[in-house]
């Protein structure tokens, strides 16, 4: 059933039994995320979705840990299982290579069909049922969370902000923003990613740089806007719910916003004025704190449903919510890497990796040196350039499992002779690194054969199928209770 508002996925939680309606009063500077992130950590499942319908000093509801665990981010994409996003996403995609091998690639919706899931144009929009401009602006009306202590200000962190490039007319996409002032808020990006050089090249030309946020909505847009690739998230969207996104033009300027949102917030970054002579202090998801200037926005309107809530999530050290959209992402991430280096078999990013510090990779290994080969392709791709870590395996190895990739890595490598070390480009928050680059080790923890070793490699201590069979018919018989699997992470 596919979901396109909000409102709509909520009440499928709740039949579901996934969603916690919360009554006490709970403040939305800190309180409210500190309660979040104990759910998040005391449930091996990633706990409910919560529903805080009292927030002190406003009338508007907050949800929290919305996609928090698999089974609600399988019920988002209409799948049985998270392994199924793979295909799924492979049959919906294509790739238009804009340069040489391992140079930047578009992702589009297939062709066959392409129409039928492009967003189609409303006039009329349940996100503008009340409508507030000029003066009447005031974003300390939304109860927007204050996550960390250390935090100057509140942080949209579930944002579907847009901003159209002049040269392509192509549409950019950011998920954060931090509000500054009633009218004011600053706009988070990365310094390699495209907001960078559109805010650069609109202030460059002397021309202000229309934006607008969107929160609420179809509820997978947050993992698709997490896949850096996707170049057109609102018709991949569309494909997966199996039904064409409606969007409505904003009432300041001509971007267009999904109509089912909950809230848009429209505004600029003034060409005059592009940069926040501020440098604030701002949580990461590798749970520490940064410090950069940010574009600010001028926020010349806010429009919203009639009874709106607010979605949030929760900046923090994994397990959190982000940590789960990570399962999907790297479902999705899996068919991009395939078309560029076959022999990949799957890819996981474990929780401890907080998506951006450790990467397991399989391959099918028929090749010597092959392994090698795979990390240098896999610090050339834009989508994991920066993984500080990458271990490399055989097939065989449950990347799920994360005991049996260590112990992979302990027992087939050896430091001297399997550890690569490159240089890359870093994360704007990495701490750890200089400058603007990173040291970066990948592992070759295939077994080892040929000229990649002196001595005959042993053979694995491996039970014959026969027994395994057998033990696993008389198993009932040994009054013992089946263990379920463990999952990812």
């Amino acid at each position: 059933m596919p979901f396109s508002s909000l409102g709509e996925f909520l009440s499928a939680l709740q039949d579901d039994g996934e969603l916690i309606r919360i009554a006490a009063p709970v403040d939305s500077a800190l309180e409210l995320a500190a309660i979040t992130d104990r759910v998040c950590k005391t449930s091996a499942t990633g706990g409910p979705a919560l529903l805080f319908e009292n927030i002190r000093n406003s009338t508007i509801p907050v949800v929290t840990n919305l996609l928090g665990s698999q089974r609600r981010l399988c019920r988002a994409f209409g799948i049985a299982d998270l392994d199924q996003l793979s295909g799924e996403f492979a049959q919906r995609l294509r790739v238009e290579q804009s340069g040489g091998w391992l140079e930047s690639f578009r992702l589009l919706p297939a062709a066959g069909g392409l129409e039928k899931w492009t967003p189609k144009t409303v006039k009329a929009a349940p996100c503008q049922q009340v409508v507030r401009m000029g003066r009447d602006v005031n974003l300390w009306d939304v109860p927007i969370p204050r996550c960390w202590p250390g935090e100057q200000f509140p942080i949209l962190t579930s944002g579907h902000g847009v901003a159209r490039h002049s040269a392509t007319n192509r549409n950019v996409f950011w998920r954060t923003s931090f509000v500054v002032t009633g009218q004011q808020e600053l706009a988070w990006y990365d310094a390699t990613d495209a907001e960078r050089e559109l805010v650069k090249s609109a202030a460059a030309a002397g021309q202000n740089l229309p934006v607008s946020i969107s929160l609420g909505g179809d509820p997978i847009l947050s993992a698709l806007e997490s896949v850096s690739d996707i170049d057109d998230i609102r018709t991949m969207s569309g494909c997966f719910q199996r039904t064409a996104m409606d969007v409505v033009r904003c009432r300041t300027n001509e971007l267009e916003v999904p109509a089912t949102s909950e809230f848009v917030i429209e505004g600029y970054v003034d060409a005059t004025n592009p940069m926040s002579n501020q440098s604030l202090s701002i949580a990461r998801g590798n749970g520490r704190y940064v410090r950069r200037p940010l574009p600010l926005i001028q926020v010349t309107a806010i429009t919203q449903r009639a009874n709106p809530i607010l979605p949030a999530q929760i900046v923090a050290i994994p397990p959190a919510e982000q940590s789960w959209i990570g399962l999907a992402v790297d479902r999705m991430l899996l068919p991009i890497v395939q078309q560029q280096i076959p022999e990949i078999v799957d890819l996981h990013q474990p929780f401890s990796s907080a998506r951006r510090n450790l990467l397991f990779v399989s391959i099918r290994k028929t090749v010597e040196y092959q392994a090698r080969r795979v990390l240098h392709a896999l610090w050339g791709l834009a989508s994991i350039g920066r993984m500080k870590w990458i271990i490399v395996v055989d097939e065989d190895v449950d990347l799920g499992q994360e005991q049996q990739v260590w112990y992979a890595a302990g027992a087939h490598a050896r430091p001297d002779r399997d550890f690569l070390f490159s240089d890359g480009h870093a994360w704007d928050d990495d701490y750890t690194s200089t400058a603007s680059s990173t040291g970066q080790i990948g592992i070759d923890a295939t077994q080892k054969a040929g000229n990649e070793v002196s001595v005959t490699w042993p053979d694995s201590l491996t039970m014959s199928v026969d027994i395994i069979n057998r033990i696993q018919e008389r198993w009932s018989e040994f009054g013992m209770r089946e263990e379920p699997a463990e999952k990812r992470p």
